[in-house]
């Protein structure tokens, strides 16, 4: 060991491994924690210490976290709709809930990442005993909020831009505009008994915030940006009408993002600015925070959660997305939870909290051991 060089204070060893090591051999500015394989060869389990590597050469300083470790969970981002929320339900489950409270308690950054517009995002998380200052990826990540409103991110489509849009698309289904403001005109469609015929539910929750315009294009004048638009439809139709933006000249002037609902025959197309998704919105999120993508966590359950769940460092599926979801989950090596009836996102955090509270107990151990 003649890299041992430098004097320096004695080592606390943070031994983050899940299995148990036969020897602990400390040294004043390291160590080297053993363990023997099934097959009885012996191997030296990765470690560090909290008073970093003085005198030691960066070739030799173990890495922070080795193959096969997880790196603690500081932020996860949950989708809303098929994933926190039962189905056909505007309730958060009394274990989901507890499990957020728990998560954020414990120090974890719990962020919500829907598609869903804030003001129809807060009221499902009132009274649940959540910090303040929770952020809130809405609009499928054109804007970030914290619960009590207080504004983080957002961002804009070209009016001009939603203008040829909606020519494009209002034949395929029902077109809506989703404005920054609060009350009548944060939502604007012209056709309200289509949108009705399709999206019911939506339209009785946002009855306050909706104005008709016709022809739509009145509403889209030039600096009267909207956050994001929406077209809404049956299943082929939506695919259809994607085929038709990708196609048009407006394809690089504007994301699309699906959602499917196959029980419904019900699919929603977002339309937002480009590059603009839950995955840009976490990344900067991320990065707004100092938290590592390694140590970032996704959860959700359709099309739309896909960019943040490529994003992400450890990211999970729910137990009811499409056959399709899971197959892609399979690929990338996701993670499936419990279906969202099942209370699969309070399964995952409970998860995730034991794990980390057995890690943190683990370097007292070690540090008396290497003291011994």
């Amino acid at each position: 060991m003649a890299w041992a060089t430098s004097p320096v204070d004695p080592l606390r060893v943070a031994y983050a491994m899940s299995t148990e090591a036969d020897m602990v051999f400390s040294f004043r500015c390291a160590a080297i924690v053993l363990f023997r394989s099934g097959a009885g060869s012996v191997t030296a389990g990765t470690l560090w210490c909290a008073e970093g590597f003085p005198g030691v050469p960066p070739s030799l300083r173990p890495p922070r976290y080795t193959e096969g470790m997880h790196p603690p969970v500081r932020l996860v981002a949950i989708d809303i709709d098929g994933t926190l929320l039962p189905t056909f339900s505007q309730t958060v489950s009394p274990r989901n809930a507890k499990a957020l409270k728990t998560a954020q308690d414990a120090g974890v950054v719990v962020a919500i990442a829907t598609g869903r517009r804030t003001a129809y995002t807060t009221p499902l998380l009132e009274g649940l005993g959540l910090r303040a200052d929770m952020p809130l990826i809405t609009s499928n990540g054109a804007v970030t909020r914290t619960l009590r409103g207080d504004p983080l991110d957002r961002s804009h489509m070209d009016a001009r831009v939603a203008r040829g849009i909606c020519g494009l698309l209002r034949k395929f289904g029902s077109v809506v505009f989703t404005f920054d403001q609060v009350g009548r005109g944060e939502l604007v469609l012209e056709d309200l008994e289509q949108a009705h015929e399709r999206i019911a539910l939506w339209v009785e929750a946002n009855r306050d915030g909706i104005e008709v315009v016709k022809p739509l294009e009145k509403a889209l004048v030039d600096g009267n940006d909207p956050i994001q638009g929406m077209v809404a439809g049956g299943i082929g139709k939506m695919k259809k009408a994607e085929k038709a933006l990708k196609e048009s000249v407006w394809a690089a002037s504007c994301e699309c993002v699906r959602t499917e609902y196959p029980g419904r025959d019900l699919s929603i197309l977002d339309l937002l600015p480009p590059g603009v998704s839950k995955g840009w919105a976490l990344e900067r999120l991320a990065q707004r925070l100092g938290i590592d993508r390694k140590e970032t966590m996704a959860i959700g359950d359709n099309w739309n959660d896909v960019d943040m769940l490529e994003w992400a460092g450890q990211s999970v599926i729910m137990g009811n997305a499409a056959v399709e979801l899971k197959k892609l989950a399979k690929t990338h090596g996701w993670k499936q939870a419990p279906p969202n009836d099942e209370d699969g996102v309070a399964v995952i955090l409970e998860s995730i909290l034991k794990r980390q509270t057995e890690a943190n107990a683990r370097p007292k151990h070690w540090a008396s051991m290497a003291r011994s």
